[in-house]
């Protein structure tokens, strides 16, 4: 054995993964933005614990819904919701967004977003000073759920993934998604960088990525595979995930009208952005 194996055998296990984790993130533990975000998501670990939250998805569906129900709940909306917000009549109460292409296009629009926006560490140098940006660490490789958003975390081909584990993060007890229609009218190799050149159908607005604009063809059979360790995270702790998307071809999750899914009492006892202001976040 070598000097450096034996001396690197002595370190404490958990020693060493700390160090692991240091060299891949090395701004995560040094830089401002990054303490900023650990900080951050320290304070929002259960914030919600024994609540009701709403994802919100982009597709097409929406437009059949009446949004203005999502007035008093928490919400999550993700890359260009903000394009149908003031039709809607909603405002999402956290925002999530970690695919490249989006985040480079549109990150003026993200900047200009109210309130607390998590975003993929690498895309940190596109929102550069914005206080309201908390950025998480992307994991390549498949890895579990975190159930800890502090941790890296495996975006799983779909940003919906994301949020589920920031909502498991901050406690939420049921989730319920809307707009997830897990149905795209494309042709192509998971992944694949397009340029749209028509009327966007996959989304809720026609011009969600217009002609010229570069996006990622889905994944989802990657997507239903991250899905289903989704779920069963939050059934081992008593937690449930269900779909009220309309009409929507995701078979992972139970399935329940929006109406039925938000009659119980779940609501956040106070308004979020209130919360976070008086406790000094965001």
């Amino acid at each position: 054995m070598s000097i450096r194996s034996e001396i690197v055998s002595r370190v404490p296990s958990g020693l060493r993964a700390g160090l692991r984790r240091v060299r891949r993130y090395p701004g995560w533990y040094m830089r401002e933005d990054g303490r900023r975000s650990r900080n951050v998501l320290a304070d929002l670990r259960d914030r919600h614990a024994g609540e009701r939250c709403v994802i919100v998805g982009n597709g097409p569906s929406l437009n059949r819904m009446d949004l203005s129900v999502l007035n008093g709940e928490t919400t999550f909306g993700m890359n260009r919701i903000y394009m149908g917000l003031a039709r809607f009549g909603f405002t999402p109460s956290y925002y999530v967004s970690v695919n490249n292409l989006v985040c480079e296009q549109y990150s003026d629009d993200i900047a200009a977003l109210p309130g607390l926006k998590f975003l993929s560490w690498r895309n940190r140098h596109r929102f550069s000073g914005n206080p309201d940006a908390i950025y998480l660490r992307s994991s390549a490789p498949r890895q579990p759920f975190a159930t800890d958003a502090r941790e890296e975390i495996w975006e799983g081909a779909t940003v919906t993934y994301v949020a589920l584990q920031l909502a498991y993060h901050m406690g939420f007890s049921k989730v319920v998604l809307i707009g997830v229609d897990h149905r795209f009218q494309v042709e192509g190799a998971p992944h694949a960088e397009q340029v749209a050149t028509g009327p966007d159908t996959n989304h809720f607005d026609a011009n969600y990525f217009a002609a010229g604009t570069r996006w990622n063809l889905p994944d989802l059979v990657t997507s239903e595979t991250a899905y289903r360790q989704a779920k069963a995270a939050f059934e081992a702790d008593g937690r449930q995930v269900v779909d009220a998307t309309v009409d929507g071809a995701l078979t992972v999750f139970a399935k329940e009208p929006l109406s039925g899914a938000l009659s119980s009492d779940g609501r956040a006892r106070r308004p979020v952005s209130t919360r976070l202001q008086a406790e000094g976040v965001g």
